[in-house]
């Protein structure tokens, strides 16, 4: 960011310049220079677009409260299938292994230093205490992020998901997973939109891993998918996108909406 500061700020200069110097020559060269500070500059906003979207935000909604979720997600496949979980609140419908990020008590005091509220339109118990499902003073959106990018303070590790829903709950054995190994495959921080759920401004935001199995691993799983398991459905790409629905049969299974970021 610092970089983009300083390219614009020499692209102004030597384009102002340009036009009180009256040497042909030296006119050729400010011009030229400005103009050539255009590619760094483009480079520069793309690595940058996300911070200067947040920027804009907390300029434009200051006075406003806007709520952020965080979560993280497991991409689990195994011959081309994608495993989804049911859920835990939507009982009839089955989504990515993962959840909500959580907090700890330094991440806790640094929020509130920023005016950050806990969001209050799923009640709190202790599954969802802790959660990164905030209300945070529009003025502050870009340290709220700021702080999050940080890791500072807050879970930075997809395992407590993975362990709660597939080890503690029966369905892996903690012999055959007593560790994972995970790529990280992105970040996806929706664009800020009206909620009519929340009654408020919101944005998402979405850590993807994606899980690497040993041999072992890997051979439990597709021998579970084979099975089959009343509380997991494996699915094509396809039916993520469709939502479940499987053209010429009967709609069976509900995709959740957000398991569409695992594609």
């Amino acid at each position: 960011m610092v970089r983009l500061v300083i390219y614009v700020f020499l692209a102004l200069i030597s384009g102002v310049a340009s036009f009180f110097i009256t040497n042909s020559t030296v006119v050729n060269m400010t011009a030229g220079f400005s103009v050539g500070l255009l590619i760094p500059v483009a480079d520069e906003v793309g690595k940058n677009w996300q911070q200067l979207r947040h920027i804009w935000y907390s300029v434009r909604h200051r006075k406003q409260s806007i709520r952020v979720s965080t979560s993280y997600l497991f991409r689990i496949v195994i011959d081309g299938k994608y495993l989804l979980i049911r859920g835990s609140r939507y009982p009839n419908q089955f989504q990515p292994v993962g959840g909500v990020h959580k907090v700890s008590p330094q991440g806790s005091a640094a929020l509130s230093a920023m005016g950050v509220v806990g969001d209050d339109l799923i009640p709190v118990d202790p599954s969802s205490d802790g959660d990164i499902r905030v209300r945070v003073p529009g003025r502050n959106i870009v340290q709220f992020f700021r702080w999050f990018d940080s890791r500072e303070g807050r879970e930075d590790s997809p395992w407590r998901e993975f362990q709660e829903e597939l080890l503690a709950s029966g369905i892996l054995s903690a012999d055959i997973f007593p560790h994972i190994m995970h790529n990280y495959v992105r970040r996806e921080v929706d664009k800020i939109r009206y909620s009519p759920w929340a009654d408020s401004l919101e944005i998402l935001v979405a850590d993807v891993y994606e899980l690497v199995p040993t041999p072992e691993q890997a051979g439990a799983l597709r021998q579970i998918a084979q099975a089959g398991h009343p509380d997991l459905v494996w699915v094509t790409p396809s039916q993520i996108q469709r939502r479940g629905a499987t053209p010429g049969q009967p709609h069976s299974v509900e995709v959740a909406a957000h398991s569409a970021r695992l594609l």
